[in-house]
């Protein structure tokens, strides 16, 4: 049996104020579910053929959106359930669309997922979601708003007060990749729903300006590589830059971080600090002369930098 979804004046209950509710009404396999939208109308006001309010009833224009995106809601679960081929009940839906999402501010889930970060020893990714957490709060003085106050309205704002701050283009780029992510990870936990995603809008990939490319030539890597000095504190970033040349680009945290236990088979096997990603490189004969140069009994580490 098809469902349907209607909203009704409940003229069978009548408030200390002498309105009625306004309900909505799901039906299905002869079952029906009232569920109350938090408005109510004076009887006069309402017109109980077209279930709609009549144009004299106070607040009309915010009732009919409430209606429609009340409405839109239920019919995007029940083709949401029907996608995945799950069997449901007027109650089993009316659950999902209570629990479909949990309130949550924009500063608390920005400390959850920081949290979590710090759990997963992502150091990096981080300091720089704390980054962009700051600057949010230094430009709204405070977050405990929600995801749907992130508009593309209030994301042009942002964008606008960031260059008056002097920021660069790619830094701002970074700024708003890094709020997107969260939103990213609002939806996926349900605090916010996909339909507010302001994203689609605003488009983040404006945010880019190309720089010009800064690689070393061969001849400047061979004179960095051939560096001669008896002084151990200007030999260590000498050394740590061909260990990075050596062992295909293996980035500065993730060399900081290495032990003997990241050496299986004559191979480098990490976990990125940033990403998380399992990494497996070949150990070559310049790259192990230098760890050898470094071993000591006193650090677990391969290298002298965090006792250095």
């Amino acid at each position: 049996m098809a469902e349907t979804i209607n909203v009704l004046c409940y003229r069978s209950k009548t408030l200390s104020n002498g309105e009625h509710p306004l309900m909505i009404r799901v039906c299905k396999d002869g079952k029906k579910k009232y569920v109350s939208l938090g408005v109510s109308v004076k009887a006069e006001h309402w017109n109980f053929k077209k279930n709609i309010p009549k144009p004299s009833c106070p607040n009309r224009e915010q009732i009919n959106i409430l209606i429609a995106n009340k409405k839109i809601e239920y019919e995007a679960a029940i083709v949401k359930l029907k996608s995945e081929d799950k069997q449901f009940t007027v109650n089993t839906l009316n659950d999902k669309i209570t629990n479909s999402v949990k309130p949550r501010t924009v500063d608390e889930t920005f400390k959850e997922y920081i949290s979590l970060l710090k759990e997963e020893n992502r150091r990096g990714y981080m300091l720089s979601v704390q980054q962009v957490y700051n600057s949010l709060i230094k430009y709204n003085r405070h977050l405990d708003i929600y995801f749907t106050d992130l508009d593309s309205a209030w994301l042009k704002k942002y964008e606008a007060w960031l260059r008056n701050s002097g920021l660069a283009e790619n830094t701002i780029g970074i700024r708003f990749r890094t709020l997107r992510s969260i939103y990213n990870y609002a939806i996926e936990k349900d605090i916010v729903q996909s339909e507010y995603y302001p994203f689609k809008k605003y488009k983040v990939s404006k945010l880019s300006q190309e720089t010009a490319k800064r690689a070393l030539s061969k001849e400047d890597i061979d004179k960095i590589l051939h560096y001669q000095s008896k002084n151990r504190f200007m030999r260590l970033p000498v050394d740590l830059f061909a260990f990075t040349y050596y062992a295909g680009g293996i980035n500065f945290v993730d060399i900081a971080n290495l032990t003997e236990d990241n050496i299986i088979d004559n191979r480098i096997v990490y976990k990125r600090c940033k990403t998380g990603k399992l990494i497996k490189l070949p150990l070559t004969q310049q790259a192990k002369e230098i760890i050898i140069k470094y071993q000591s009994p006193n650090n677990p580490y391969l290298f002298p930098i965090f006792s250095a």
